[in-house]
């Protein structure tokens, strides 16, 4: 089951041929370690689409990430682990996908970001990274300085990158790890 918000969101695609002609997208994860084996944590932070793996089509946008997580946890290396998954294996799981940063979206993030997520199980959830350009605008909607028009106002005209949040055994076993890059 695939739920899509509004119209499909349109991540920054990265794809590379497979064997007979199938077509498979590139997703980056971006760590202070190599991840060849992903898997769900238990004591993880409530980020955008709750706990779970998170990923991005964006090599720059996971580049980010493992630097970041890097400085938080005081490690000198960053890495970006590189998978593959078949897009169409996607329709077989239950699938979340936000097009832009609208009400749906920001309610969402809004309560997972207070630690409430949403009673949905979902196996993948798709969308837009609320990011540090973003990040004051979400914490003031948090803070109810902002209402839910004003905030979407301010985030709508920026470039926001794409995630996609495994959440599930079953989904996370779509991931094809490929390599690993050291930065």
């Amino acid at each position: 089951m695939i739920l899509r918000s509004e119209t499909a969101f349109q991540p920054v695609k990265r794809t590379y041929m497979l064997g007979k002609g199938g077509e498979a997208m590139l997703l980056y994860h971006g760590s202070n370690v190599p991840v060849k084996a992903p898997r769900l944590l238990k004591n993880q932070r409530d980020l955008d689409f709750g706990r779970g793996f998170y990923t991005t089509s964006d090599l720059d946008q996971a580049m980010k990430w493992a630097k970041r997580t890097s400085l938080r946890l005081r490690q000198q290396e960053s890495f970006v682990s590189v998978y593959t998954i078949d897009e169409a294996s996607l329709t077989k799981l239950r699938f979340l996908s936000f097009a832009r940063p609208d009400a749906a979206w920001l309610r969402f993030v809004a309560e997972n970001r207070k630690g409430r997520p949403m009673p949905q199980a979902w196996d993948i959830i798709a969308g837009p990274v609320a990011d540090d350009q973003t990040a004051p605008v979400i914490d003031l909607f948090l803070d109810g300085m902002y209402d839910e028009q004003e905030a979407i106002r301010r985030l709508l005209p920026q470039k926001l990158k794409d995630q996609y949040t495994f959440k599930t055994d079953e989904a996370l076993a779509l991931l094809h790890y490929r390599e690993v890059i050291c930065l």
